[in-house]
């Protein structure tokens, strides 16, 4: 590597500070350094690209001077280098590509016609941290401010519809013999066996409720579980952003999948 072109190391170096960065614009925004439209928005959707494609041309000029000279040493640095930017923009297409089969929701329940309610305490803490509203699910998401923009056949749909076209096999979970203190000692067992913090149950209101975060950029989604009439309803709603990838309905089948194995071991 000493024996390579400078513009070889340095093309190297910038693509290995590349996830660096990538790295720093999440956990920031998890750390609170600064708010999630900066982190996610202005740092990695906007910039990112930018800076993907400005070390992607200093890998590839670096690449064409190496090839092109003799004795041609370096070459392998400066291919490494174009390949860590090409494939860092292989994987945002790729999640963009699945992005476009998910409906842009971020608020998803097992019962459409009564989504389960969350507590004052969560609801407060909700308004304290300006997180989205929780819309009515009979509502057309065109009359709804966040997707004011949203075209037909989405425009005219409500969440109701969009949940029960996209997540068909996300239903509630029959609690059988089990009683309801252990159906919810086992719904707050699981919630924390996941990782959800600040979970609590309601005996009166036979609810548990929990606070579950993203890894990278620490995004807070609140859970709720709501036992009665002999099942138990999931409902899972981000604090921010506008669609969820789809993870707030992964996030409750996995959820209604551990409640399931504690309650038939």
């Amino acid at each position: 590597m000493t024996h390579s072109p400078w513009h070889s190391r340095l093309a190297l170096v910038l693509a290995l500070l590349l996830p660096v960065y990538f790295a720093v614009a999440a956990l920031g925004t998890k750390f609170g350094l600064w708010g999630w439209r900066t982190g996610l928005i202005t740092l990695t959707i906007q910039a990112g690209p930018v800076l993907l494609g400005i070390v992607a041309l200093i890998a590839l000029v670096s690449l064409i001077v190496v090839l092109i000279r003799q004795p041609r040493t370096g070459w392998l640095l400066s291919l490494l280098a174009l390949l860590v930017p090409l494939g860092i923009f292989g994987t945002l297409a790729y999640v963009r590509g699945q992005a476009a089969d998910i409906p842009p929701i971020h608020d998803v329940a097992t019962d459409v016609d009564n989504p389960p309610a969350f507590s004052q305490v969560t609801l407060d803490a909700r308004a304290t941290s300006d997180a989205n509203p929780l819309n009515d699910y009979t509502t057309p998401l065109g009359e709804l401010e966040m997707w004011a923009n949203s075209e037909a056949p989405l425009a005219n749909q409500s969440h109701a519809q969009v949940i029960a076209q996209a997540y068909p096999d996300l239903v509630p979970l029959p609690t059988g013999s089990a009683s309801k203190e252990d159906v919810m000692v086992a719904v707050a067992a699981s919630m924390m066996e996941l990782g959800f913090h600040d979970v609590t149950s309601d005996m009166a209101n036979s609810r548990v409720e929990g606070v579950a975060e993203t890894f990278w950029f620490g995004f807070k989604d609140d859970v709720v579980a709501r036992i009665a009439d002999g099942q138990i309803d999931f409902r899972s709603v981000s604090r921010v952003g506008v669609s969820d990838l789809g993870a707030n309905a992964a996030r409750i089948a996995k959820l209604r999948e551990a409640v399931a194995a504690r309650l038939n071991p």
